[in-house]
């Protein structure tokens, strides 16, 4: 099923791919197009300026514009991973008119879809999806470009569980966003996935305080794992706490692989945690894509009429054994 999914979605990037070298390919085409006004695209990346995840989504979209040029004005607005801070900044957005919008899939800006697509903006998802929006206003031009949830959560627990030799008995801590709508069902996907290994698991959510600054969590697993040390896996789902478990394990009295940690995504400190063995595996949501792939979804919808299209980023894992290829990656902020 996983690979079904992951071959659909290949497949529909090799269209978008091919549709867009066609159309930008051809001299006929330019001359034709070129009075035209820009297509006006407002991207939300979700995360704060400078941040290792929203960092990459950004170059995404920052690089798709740079390829459409004068046939769109893109515009960039950064978040705090707040999804109430992100249903401000598109209703803002949805004030400002443009052609579209793309935004991560929050539960909190889901009540303002329907009035920006009502207005005539394309609007589409990253990063999170709303399935059933999706299906609605797929014709619109809605679409997704991310991981699929609770598969990835799945995929990464189950991993975790096989590489590290775990099972019966064995324990294990998630530090996730269970309690979020929609988002939570990546955390659900890999204590389930733990579970079915026979693994003992424990959730600690992810707090406030913490999803701002992963810094503030030094205390919160410091005094977990010192309070259950016999704890043989840890998973970190948030792409900042994974780049922190590092200086987690040290600053609890861990070495490096003392203890397996897993985790979402990749940034230069989890390259290197990966390294030194302090993080053994991660599940690479590839961001860039979520910030290039929307930007055409909304240009060839608004110019062209295309329907939605939906690809799975979230297939791939990353650990010692493939590091070395990904890392230079990791340092030019593509992966």
């Amino acid at each position: 099923m996983n690979m079904k999914r992951n071959l659909t979605g290949i497949l529909s990037l090799v269209l978008l791919l091919v549709l867009t070298i066609g159309l930008f390919g051809s001299a006929g085409f330019a001359a034709e197009h070129e009075s035209e006004k820009p297509v006006e695209i407002i991207y939300l990346v979700g995360g704060p300026a400078g941040g290792a995840f929203a960092s990459v989504k950004a170059k995404g979209a920052r690089d798709a514009a740079k390829i459409l040029g004068d046939k769109a004005n893109v515009k960039i607005r950064y978040g705090t991973w707040n999804p109430q801070n992100d249903a401000k900044l598109f209703q803002e957005a949805i004030g400002m008119n443009p052609d579209g919008i793309a935004v991560i899939g929050w539960g909190a800006v889901e009540p303002f879809i329907s009035e920006a697509v009502d207005k005539g903006i394309v609007v589409t998802t990253h990063n999170v999806n709303l399935p059933e929006l999706e299906e609605k206003y797929k014709s619109k031009g809605f679409g997704y470009v991310g991981q699929e949830l609770y598969a990835s959560g799945q995929m990464l627990g189950a991993a975790a569980a096989k590489r590290a030799g775990l099972g019966e008995g064995d324990k294990a801590m998630v530090w996730g966003l269970k309690s979020e709508p929609v988002r939570g069902q990546r955390t659900q996907g890999a204590i389930d996935a733990l579970k079915e290994a026979g693994l003992e698991v424990e959730h600690v959510e992810i707090s406030a305080k913490v999803d701002k600054d992963p810094a503030n969590g030094i205390p919160v697993i410091t005094g977990y794992l010192q309070s259950n040390p016999d704890t043989d896996l840890v998973i970190t789902d948030h792409g900042a706490l994974t780049a922190t478990q590092e200086e987690y394990f040290k600053s609890a009295g861990f070495g490096p692989d003392e203890i397996y940690g897993a985790g979402f995504d990749l940034s230069p400190a989890t390259a290197r945690a990966i390294e030194s063995g302090y993080t053994d595996l991660t599940l690479d949501q590839q961001p860039y894509l979520q910030g290039f792939l929307p930007i055409f979804q909304v240009y060839l919808t608004a110019k062209y009429k295309f329907s939605g299209l939906h690809i799975d980023t979230g297939s791939g894992l990353v650990h010692e054994g493939n590091i070395d290829l990904i890392a230079p990656l990791v340092e030019e902020g593509i992966r």
